[in-house]
């Protein structure tokens, strides 16, 4: 196991350098910037041995793997994300652990989440998923046409926190390929946002291969997986 921990912390290191550069070519401060590392597939000793290297916040998109390694690494004071689509069945057990949802798409997944956080006497941290490509890709997301009616439902549902917006760089549609633009967008999109709820100011976006873009249009999260853990293994 020494053999991974060195392994993760030089890929820490990178992904560390890579974040301090990019910040320092914006003219922001390395501060503004926090690190997700998204551990989906990967082991509960992952997590632990990136708890040791200093990482704070992890994300999973699978609740079937988040639930027992969250369960399993409670003793950390992670902070948990979820980043995947959330389908409401699922919604009693991510609550369970999640910090943040990072994907909130739809107002009958709003209601579910806020009548379980509220149960559980929980305040769960939203984000509105956006998408940029909306009504050309299968993926989650609401069209940025629908954040602000979303966002007032969630501003005003017991248990939940509006806490700002999140996306992935488009593959299809006109932001196809451009990424810089793409974040530009979702950062006037913030804008717009809070405007109506100025508490709602986390920006999530950037992954392993385009958090420069992220950072240089002002993102506030980025959300780091291969980088940090490797090439994942494929699921079955």
């Amino acid at each position: 196991m020494t053999d991974r921990r060195d392994e993760l912390a030089v890929n820490l290191a990178k992904v560390e350098e890579r974040i301090t550069a990019a910040c320092v070519a914006a003219g922001r401060k390395r501060e503004e910037v926090t690190l997700i590392v998204v551990t989906k597939t990967y082991p509960a000793s992952d997590v632990r041995m990136l708890a040791e290297l200093g990482v704070r916040h992890v994300a999973e998109n699978r609740d079937q793997d988040a639930a027992p390694k969250a369960a399993e690494c409670a003793d950390l004071g992670l902070s948990w994300h979820f980043v995947g689509q959330l389908q409401t069945n699922k919604v009693r057990s991510v609550v369970g652990y999640a910090d943040v949802v990072q994907s909130v798409d739809r107002a009958r997944l709003v209601t579910a989440l806020s009548k379980e956080a509220e149960r559980t006497g929980r305040q769960l941290g939203c984000l509105i998923q956006v998408a940029l490509d909306a009504g050309v890709s299968g993926r989650g997301g609401v069209a940025p046409g629908g954040i602000g009616e979303l966002a007032d439902l969630v501003a005003g549902a017991p248990g939940l926190r509006l806490d700002g917006l999140m996306t992935v760089a488009p593959l299809t549609g006109e932001y196809a390929g451009r990424q810089q633009e793409a974040f530009g967008r979702l950062m006037d999109l913030s804008t717009d946002l809070r405007r109506a709820h100025p508490a709602a100011n986390m920006v999530s976006a950037g992954m392993s291969a385009d958090l420069e873009q992220a950072v240089a249009a002002g993102a506030t999260h980025v959300r780091v997986g291969t980088a940090v853990l490797g090439v994942r293994p494929r699921l079955g």
